[in-house]
């Protein structure tokens, strides 16, 4: 644990920010239990009546929602500047794709990455998963 990544060994259920290659910032969920470190990332989100690829890479999801490290450990539900909400959702697993994680050197080949399969926003697809066509 660092000062710098000490909020993802914090409460689940908090966000954990930092800086990735000190250009862009990361959104993860803090997940799991306390002093364990344990998150998800956010790599990519639809907006509805907006382009498709707008926040389609962690970078670009941040710069959005203006996301910064003054997001660091705040509370996914109890804040009002981002949260998420729950969605009416018929999804099935049939519509999302398990694949190996991206963009890093250790652990590679674990399937810790899930995508909506009709989704435009992904940022890197599996290998033979075609983009959908616009509906």
């Amino acid at each position: 644990m660092t000062e710098s990544n000490k909020s993802l060994f914090g409460k689940p259920g908090t966000f954990y920010i930092y800086k990735s290659y000190g250009i862009h910032h990361c959104l993860n969920i803090v997940t799991d239990k306390e002093n364990f470190a344990s998150g998800v990332l956010i790599r990519s989100v639809f907006i509805s009546n907006k382009n498709e690829r707008l926040a389609s890479g962690p970078g670009l999801v941040t710069k959005s929602f203006n996301v910064d490290i003054s997001f660091n450990s705040l509370e996914v539900l109890n804040n009002k500047s981002l949260w998420i909400s729950p969605r009416d959702s018929t999804l099935q697993e049939k519509d999302l794709i398990q694949t190996t994680r991206i963009g890093i050197s250790k652990a590679k080949n674990i399937k810790w990455r899930w995508y909506l399969k009709n989704s435009r926003s992904v940022s890197k697809r599996l290998q033979g998963d075609r983009t959908p066509k616009f509906q």
